[in-house]
């Protein structure tokens, strides 16, 4: 894994290191810049297989066409592709995907990921036709955010890289200011948050020539009739998932499975796990819990019970070299505005700090690790696919209020009302957007809504946090559930088969069954956990209150002040999904006062 970025049109060529330096913790392996015309990259570099020969930017001539390619990602279907180019008597030196993916382009162009499985956003120039080229792997799981300086075109795999460049304006106009208000962790899908910046949609390349950009889709998410029986559903899933995890087990550097007890990240350590004694090794596994949490763990709907005892359990049984991190309140707390320099963003408050802290410590012995994340988005785990009343809201289903955080703020400020139309009208549209066949049943379309909704909405904002809390500690961290493959096929079984008996992924369950004890195979949905300890809802409330009575601050001047005293004496309430309660809220206000402080943001 790595950071891209880049500069097309009239620039100080020495602007690129303002933009490239400030993401080097997504690749401290090696940096490098490439300077042509009016074309320069920037690129830091995490070395995970062929360290010693993929470096870049990486340059290819083919036909008289210069081709040069800075790279963020990794594919898995690289050895299938070397052959195909291989006929088409391409010889690639190396063993690095990088170069794989540069002759891919010099040979079939715009159409080149079509052919690639895997993460990925990257940009190729074309010296002869002074054309860049840009794309972002299907699902979205790595970054592309692009803007224009007058008629500079910029682009980076974070925010921060393009905020350093000079004239690109750290503006937050009302529909971005709606976003973090209502939505925040989730965005939009081209949003970008500040006014001026935008994302590359997942599935999208785009071509920028003459200072003019163009966009497309290379891949979208289609319906088609279904034809396998349940009992071929069944083993086709199971093969995919076991494939797209074998998949992902290369790498040259050490390679650990985030194992939390869930069924999720179960079936791919146990996988991963198989894989391992066949190649006579064995799986390096980590689960986390926070300081206190059994003392004060509570029960309910969505965290029924806590997974310490399952992770510990299964890695016992599967017979890896398991690891438990256990993160203080301090440092969780610590650690919140840390976790603002890695997202640019005000995230998910505790839930982000604890990956950081995660992270930092998974580094001292491994570089990539293999995630569960996106089986409920794909498979159907989130309540919201099988509780129609959910989907009829005029709302996102997963923001139990959707005033809860834009009413403790100013409404001169907030403008609730509005923001709360402009949303809805926007779920409104996108929901009327979803395609239905002719004979999908009732049930079947909500299946395909609530995975739409899903996918391209509440998974990127979890890819995000994903994303930027292992890269800012240089840890890759893959996927397997995310393989387009996986989503494709799932996304056309009938619902029956995904929910058979009332139970949440069925369909995976049933695939996984033999691979995993029943005692884990059919536990209830359990989520990423959240800290429980007093001690750090304490911490929170002090750090907030401290705010509040600091009138140099800005949210002393933007909040409510008599709404947020008498929510913070009041009852506990979630705002946001199933983890986010009132001492989320406190550090996720925290993170706002840091977030327009120290990025100096403007609303407009």
């Amino acid at each position: 894994m790595c950071s891209i970025c880049g500069i097309f049109g009239n620039h100080n060529e020495t602007a690129i290191g303002a933009m490239n330096t400030p993401m080097y913790r997504r690749g401290p392996d090696q940096n490098g810049l490439y300077h042509h015309g009016s074309l320069t990259f920037g690129h830091n570099r995490l070395a995970v297989i062929d360290p010693a020969n993929g470096i870049q930017p990486m340059t290819v001539t083919y036909r008289d066409h210069g081709y040069t390619m800075v790279y963020n990602g990794e594919i898995y279907n690289r050895e299938e592709l070397n052959r195909e180019l291989s006929l088409a008597g391409i010889d690639v030196k190396t063993r690095s995907d990088t170069e794989t993916v540069l002759w891919a382009y010099a040979l079939w162009g715009k159409d080149c990921p079509k052919k690639l499985n895997g993460i990925f956003a990257f940009a190729v120039y074309d010296t002869a036709e002074d054309l860049l080229f840009l794309c972002r792997d299907r699902l979205g799981v790595k970054p592309l955010y692009y803007t224009f300086a007058g008629e500079t075109f910029l682009f980076a795999s974070e925010l921060k890289a393009l905020l350093a460049y000079p004239g690109v304006k750290r503006e937050v106009d009302k529909k971005g200011l709606h976003e973090l208000l209502f939505l925040a962790p989730v965005t939009l899908p081209e949003s970008g948050t500040f006014k001026h910046i935008k994302k590359l949609l997942p599935g999208e390349y785009a071509l920028v020539k003459d200072g003019k950009l163009t966009k497309a889709p290379y891949w979208q998410l289609t319906p088609k009739p279904f034809t396998d029986t349940r009992e071929q559903a069944v083993q086709t899933v199971r093969e995919l998932v076991t494939d797209a995890t074998r998949r992902q087990m290369v790498s040259d550097v050490p390679l650990c499975t985030l194992l939390s007890g869930g069924l999720d990240s179960s079936v791919i350590s146990a996988l991963a796990a198989e894989y391992c004694r066949e190649q006579g090794t064995t799986l390096s596994t980590y689960s986390f819990e926070y300081e206190y949490n059994r003392k004060n763990f509570k029960t309910s709907l969505f965290q029924p019970e806590s997974d310490d005892v399952y992770a510990s359990w299964l890695a016992e049984k599967l017979g890896t070299n398991h690891t438990v991190l256990t993160a203080e309140s301090k440092e969780v707390f610590r650690l919140l505005k840390t976790a603002v320099d890695a997202r640019d963003l005000p995230g998910q408050a505790d839930i982000d700090s604890s990956l950081l802290y995660y992270c930092k410590r998974i580094k001292e012995r491994h570089t990539v690790a293999l995630s569960g994340e996106c089986s409920d988005e794909i498979f159907g785990g989130y309540p919201w696919f099988y509780r129609p009343e959910m989907l009829s809201r005029p709302f996102f289903p997963w923001l139990h209020d959707p005033f809860a955080r834009a009413s403790l703020f100013d409404p001169a400020f907030a403008s609730p009302e509005e923001g709360y139309r402009t949303l809805s009208a926007h779920y409104t549209d996108f929901l009327a957007s979803v395609e239905r066949l002719e004979e999908d049943s009732d049930e079947m379309y909500r299946s395909r809504v609530a995975t739409q909704l899903s996918v391209w909405y509440f998974m990127q904002s979890l890819l995000e946090r994903k994303d930027r809390m292992s890269m800012y500690n240089a840890v890759e961290v893959r996927v397997p559930f995310a393989d387009h493959r996986i989503l494709e096929y799932v996304y056309n079984v009938p619902w029956e088969y995904k929910f058979e008996n009332g139970v949440e992924k069925s369909l995976l369950r049933n695939a996984m069954t033999g691979v995993l004890p029943d005692r884990v195979l059919f536990r209830k949905k359990s989520p990423y956990p959240k800290t429980h300890d007093p001690v750090y809802e304490l911490l929170t409330k002090t750090a907030l209150l401290a705010i509040l009575n600091d009138h140099n601050s800005h949210l002393a001047h933007l909040l409510d002040k008599k709404k947020l005293l008498s929510f913070m004496n009041g009852e506990d309430a979630t705002w946001f999904g199933q983890l986010m309660a009132r001492p989320q809220l406190y550090a996720w206000l925290i993170q706002m006062e840091y977030w327009m402080e120290s990025y100096g943001v403007s609303f407009v």
